[in-house]
């Protein structure tokens, strides 16, 4: 069993990374940046046949250093510990760069490329202790680009982070994942793709690269909907 932590784990892919955590036996605790979603959600994982405490959970904002700080602390007293960060929370803003809303990136930037940096600093010393994972979840847009869309140039930072990170981490147990879907059936979308796989297939391939024996590091994983072109 694992103890996991998932950043932005209310809704499309990270919910689906913390319901099939805890249907796989692991313990999470998760944070989103809005109480009401973040209480619904909780209540939703807490139904007939749930394992109780399987899912605690506080609202934290991804790209603030102190409630990042603070919530991995939480993490670790709610849940004992901790062996698997998850810098899930992210999100994408209308306009491009020529007409878009300067005054709505810098929130995107920040939880996008500044939020995964500052969960790395607070989470290692316990990843180290437990010889876990750091766990980035990226995006194709973050090997090709989309023209004049600035989410996609911060998806190519995370990217580059996670390989910086991972060589940095080398020799000290700490395996780095970064997972890069391609098109998911989530909110994120304003009409789904004809091609878009489900948020629990992104899931599941977290976990069976989390499932890997500590001799074996499985750093960079693609997954795309069968038919997806980009």
């Amino acid at each position: 069993m694992m103890r996991i932590l998932v950043t932005g784990g209310t809704s499309g892919i990270g919910a689906a990374l913390v319901r099939e955590s805890v249907g796989a036996g692991h313990t999470v605790f998760t944070t989103g940046r809005d109480a009401g979603r973040l209480e619904a959600f909780l209540a939703s994982c807490s139904g007939p046949g749930s394992v109780p405490g399987a899912v605690q959970g506080v609202v934290a904002d991804a790209g603030d250093w102190e409630q990042t700080r603070a919530a991995v602390d939480l993490a670790v007293e709610a849940m004992g510990g901790l062996d698997v960060a998850v810098a899930n929370a992210g999100f994408s803003v209308a306009g491009d760069l020529a007409d878009g809303d300067p005054t709505l990136w810098r929130d995107m930037v920040l939880t996008n490329v500044y939020g995964p940096a500052i969960l790395a600093r607070a989470a290692l010393p316990h990843l180290t202790a437990n010889r876990g994972h750091f766990v980035l979840i990226g995006s194709t847009a973050g090997r090709k680009v989309y023209p004049g869309n600035l989410y996609t140039a911060t998806k190519w930072a995370v990217t580059g982070y996670a390989e910086s990170l991972r060589q940095q981490l080398a020799g000290t147990g700490v395996r780095v994942l970064h997972l890069a879907p391609g098109h998911v059936d989530t909110p994120l979308w304003k009409e789904v793709p004809d091609a878009a796989i489900a948020p629990e297939a992104v899931a599941a391939a977290m976990l069976w690269a989390l499932a890997q024996p500590h001799g074996v590091d499985i750093s960079d994983v693609t997954i795309r909907a069968t038919g997806q072109a980009f």
